[in-house]
């Protein structure tokens, strides 16, 4: 019988060395880097999965050294190297990227893989196994069904990672020596799905009521039907939005302290499963949205087009980027007035505009004020670097106390005092939302700034309290007539 050290073991990467499929990920990096030349590569599946592996593999190669490992694997790994056991990783994904993971783990004695000619997977990769065994017994670690087969003719299988059925069938067939990491449960994939498509997020997109709500229109069944109606088909593509952008965002996300924890980025969901699940938030989005209307239905086009932009370029330019947020956000109110037929004033467009550009740039503020904190000269991916602090805060104030003075000029409009029953309950309105501005650029420059804005302002409760209260003001102001 032979020793344990004596009998070679075969390592698959994608789902067992790495929590992840290096084809989507590199899918999803040539995307970033060139998304027409990724889209155009998908013609080479044509002759084949390996082709397609290479060709995707030379336009935007993963960061290797920030892709999720699965530790517990590589732990045991190591105790297994020590023993004076030869370890080899045999992977159906492209020998570029094979050769640069076994490179970082520092633990295989040769790879096996995929050349751009044939495709190391299922029963090639056994084959390609059997001959670098010379036929003598080995054992084999992967997670997929098509390791199945391996697992029957290895001596011994070892399975990380692998969905329940998987290991149902590999110890029913094969000698399972140990199992690592077993493939998260249904409910913790949901949890995961739950985090990925931010369903916090979504309060960004009452925006689409305010035109119902600045034209006192809201006690109207059919229009608030429709808006509710453009706020889910908003919320979808907005979701939809937010998994491709950490899609593409990858890299970056896994140098993050606090972003690493996302889901696609740790490994938690596929890459796959991302953009499946983008690709159906979207639809669904789209039916819904031409449900409401042709008007609308153009509107979230916009939207999505403009999200599109920002993630594939427009976020490593600085300003550009301050400016597609600002475009975004006002969109929404956009949307919100072709969605119920209602047009949105002069006032509510020139008012949103300098607002929303004033808490686009607070967000990139608090990031680079967390940056300093952590003595980061720079973000990659990003147009700024520290030194921009001091300017974009004084554009970011002076922005915001533009969209006061619009907002005092509003106040004082002949057409205003005639719509509303108190027009002079407005003016508390507009100096709680001072208070509230100057309130956000405080919290950013104390780094308290983590979030979205928006976000941020509505899960502090001092914020929620002043908000509440301009709400109430502004609603009394419209139908409250008050003897003074």
């Amino acid at each position: 019988m032979l020793a344990e050290n004596q009998v070679p073991l075969y390592v698959d990467l994608d789902g067992s060395v790495v929590r992840t499929d290096t084809l989507w990920e590199s899918f999803a990096s040539a995307l970033r880097v060139d998304p027409l030349a990724a889209l155009a590569a998908l013609r080479t599946l044509a002759t084949g999965r390996a082709a397609l592996k290479q060709r995707l593999a030379e336009l935007g190669a993963p960061e290797v050294g920030s892709l999720p490992l699965h530790e517990s694997l590589l732990a045991w790994l190591r105790e297994q190297r020590a023993l004076g056991r030869r370890i080899v990783l045999a992977t159906a994904a492209d020998r570029s990227l094979a050769e640069s993971v076994a490179a970082r783990a520092g633990l295989f004695d040769a790879v096996l893989a995929s050349d751009g000619r044939h495709n190391l997977k299922g029963r090639n990769k056994l084959e390609a196994i059997r001959a670098d065994a010379g036929g003598a017994p080995f054992d084999y670690c992967g997670n997929g069904p098509e390791d199945v087969e391996i697992f029957a003719q290895a001596r011994r299988a070892i399975v990380v990672g692998a969905p329940e059925r998987v290991l149902r069938e590999a110890r029913r067939r094969a000698d399972v020596a140990a199992v690592f990491d077993p493939k998260p449960t249904r409910a913790q994939r949901l949890r995961s799905w739950a985090g990925a498509v931010r369903p916090h997020q979504w309060l960004k997109n009452v925006l689409v009521l305010v035109p119902l709500l600045t034209a006192f229109r809201i006690d109207e069944g059919e229009l608030l039907v429709d808006a509710l109606l453009a706020f889910l088909s908003f919320s979808l593509a907005a979701s939809g939005g937010y998994v491709l952008n950490d899609l593409l965002d990858l890299a970056a996300d896994r140098r993050h302290p606090r972003k690493r924890e996302r889901a696609f980025a740790a490994g938690r969901l596929s890459v796959r499963s991302g953009f499946a699940g983008a690709a159906l938030l979207l639809a669904a989005s789209l039916a819904i949205a031409w449900a409401v209307g042709e008007r609308f239905t153009a509107a979230v086009l916009a939207y999505l087009a403009m999200t599109g932009f920002y993630s594939a370029l427009a976020k490593r330019i600085a300003l550009v980027d301050v400016a597609m947020l600002a475009g975004l956000y006002t969109l929404r109110v956009l949307a919100g007035g072709a969605a119920t037929g209602i047009a949105v004033s002069f006032w509510l467009l020139a008012f949103s505009v300098f607002l929303f550009f004033s808490l686009a740039l607070l967000k990139r503020c608090g990031e680079l004020v967390a940056q300093l904190e952590r003595d980061e000269e720079t973000g990659k991916g990003r147009g700024y670097a520290v030194s921009d602090l001091a300017v974009l805060q004084s554009l970011g104030i002076a922005t915001s106390c533009a969209a006061l003075v619009v907002l005092a000029l509003y106040v004082n409009d002949p057409d205003v005092m005639r719509r509303y029953a108190s027009p002079q309950m407005l003016w508390p309105v507009l100096f709680g939302l001072l208070v509230w501005i100057g309130r956000l650029w405080l919290d950013t420059a104390r780094g308290r700034m983590h979030d979205d804005p928006l976000v941020y302002a509505l899960r502090d409760r001092g914020s929620r309290w002043l908000l509440g209260l301009l709400l109430a003001l502004f609603g009394a102001a419209a139908v409250l007539r008050l003897p003074i």
